[in-house]
């Protein structure tokens, strides 16, 4: 592939998810146990039936276990339809109390014929600077 690629990406029944996230060092507060990252999505439909995208579902988990789930419709307020061939991106934020930590999820998604099925979102790291620890 001659185009680039983003360092996390999974396809699930031909929808490729790609997320690229980055440490934002001016939102973060080490000192106070504050930590954010913003993360860049890509969602491509690469079959060939048109979906829409209804609800989002999140694991966020810091770096001693601590668990979060987040549901909600849609993704920064939109439920995007995406044809074949095309594409949706965004950018969102998530905060932590520790310098290091993982997310991964799910996309809720429907056929133009009303089939609903999950979309995987690859599981990716979110590393800090002041991270000295390595997560397995």
């Amino acid at each position: 592939m001659n185009h680039e690629e983003e360092a996390y990406s999974e396809t699930t029944r031909s929808i490729r998810v790609s997320v690229d996230p980055v440490y934002l060092d001016d939102q973060s507060e080490p000192d106070d146990f504050h930590y954010v990252w913003a993360y860049h999505v890509r969602i491509e439909n690469r079959g060939g039936e048109t979906v829409q995208l209804l609800r989002r579902h999140w694991h966020i988990t810091d770096s001693q276990g601590r668990k979060e789930e987040v549901r909600g419709e849609g993704v920064i307020g939109e439920q995007p339809i995406l044809e074949p061939g095309e594409m949706f991106e965004y950018t969102s934020g998530a905060p932590l109390s520790t310098p290091s930590g993982f997310m991964s999820g799910t996309y809720q998604m429907v056929t133009e014929a009303g089939d609903r099925f999950s979309v995987s979102i690859p599981i990716f790291s979110l590393d800090s600077p002041y991270d000295l620890s390595v997560i397995n």
